[in-house]
């Protein structure tokens, strides 16, 4: 028998519903747990269920595609654009994106430890070269979540392991901070990006469009030609960024030094460290290009990210 001093049971505290909600946006447990304190999570689900629109559902339906400044200068909207429509994607909204290097570390604020400073230093540089134009797209009808389809038909971020009707391969051999394009990997960072990019008014303008079934790749065309007209067409050939940034050096007096191998990535990267340790006055793009050749991209082994 029992008395009254015995401990009773108490019934476990129900879940919380954002917890519920992450489960289901992501498999990832551990960005799941990440993305429960994170304020643009927060913003976002709060601001689609103020709207009397469903979290989940919205971000399954839609995803966002990033289509970064080298992108830009590689003339690479209308490509992206008619492989859109041709995978059965819609534009519902477009926005040319300043970019900064506030925005950068919010945007991979959980992968951005596995990045080596020098491709830290390159992003910042690339930011700016150019606005980024984001596009807002709706998916076809399918099994799969709109941003897991688009992130699959995006290809991978390794050039060597694309294959043709991937939209990198499309694109070309673009690596590391030259990647053409970014997508959410999943319906948890649609969620989250939304409130990355966009302030609460224009979010709110964004899921309107999404829903009344607006077609914007009109929109993204006339952005893209005022994009490009502030945006030179550049070269991505790293012969010809060695030889700028050689000529930049001379211009400032710092030439290379006279044994310096041009044939060498080991020299011509700590050449291209030097001068941007240095802030020297070089040329960014042809930085950009040198660097995402020769220089590291990843830091040393860490803690595991959240995303690929």
């Amino acid at each position: 028998m029992t008395d009254s001093h015995t401990a009773r049971t108490t019934a476990p505290p129900p879940p919380d519903p954002l917890s519920v909600l992450l489960s289901a946006l992501t498999p990832v447990e551990d960005k799941a747990a990440a993305y429960l304190g994170d304020t643009y999570v927060l913003e976002c689900v709060d601001q689609l269920r103020r709207l009397r629109i469903d979290p989940a559902a919205f971000a399954s339906r839609h995803s966002l595609l990033l289509l970064t400044p080298g992108a830009i200068v590689a003339r690479a909207v209308d490509p992206t654009l008619k492989w859109l429509s041709g995978n059965g994607f819609r534009v519902v909204d477009a926005e040319a994106v300043p970019l900064n290097r506030h925005l950068v570390r919010a945007l991979w604020r959980y992968t951005w430890h596995t990045a080596s400073p020098e491709r830290r230093r390159l992003t910042d540089l690339l930011a700016g070269i150019s606005e980024a134009l984001l596009l807002v797209v709706t998916g076809p009808d399918g099994d799969l979540p709109a941003p897991v389809r688009l992130a699959d038909g995006s290809g991978p971020g390794d050039p060597t392991q694309r294959r043709p009707g991937q939209l990198r391969y499309l694109l070309g051999r673009r690596r590391t901070v030259l990647d053409p394009v970014h997508t959410p990997e999943d319906p948890a960072d649609v969620v989250r990006e939304l409130a990355v990019f966009f302030p609460e008014t224009r979010r709110a303008e964004v899921i309107s469009r999404a829903y009344t079934g607006a077609d914007s790749a009109e929109t993204a065309r006339n952005l893209a030609d005022a994009l490009y007209a502030r945006t030179p067409c550049r070269s991505f050939d790293e012969t010809v960024a060695l030889d700028r940034i050689l000529r930049d050096l001379d211009r400032v007096g710092a030439p290379a030094p006279a044994d310096f191998d041009a044939g060498s990535a080991g020299a011509r990267a700590a050449m291209l460290t030097r001068a941007l340790a240095s802030g020297l006055d070089i040329d960014a793009w042809s930085a950009i290009v040198l660097g995402a050749e020769v220089l590291p991209m990843g830091a040393e082994p860490g803690p595991q990210a959240l995303r690929p």
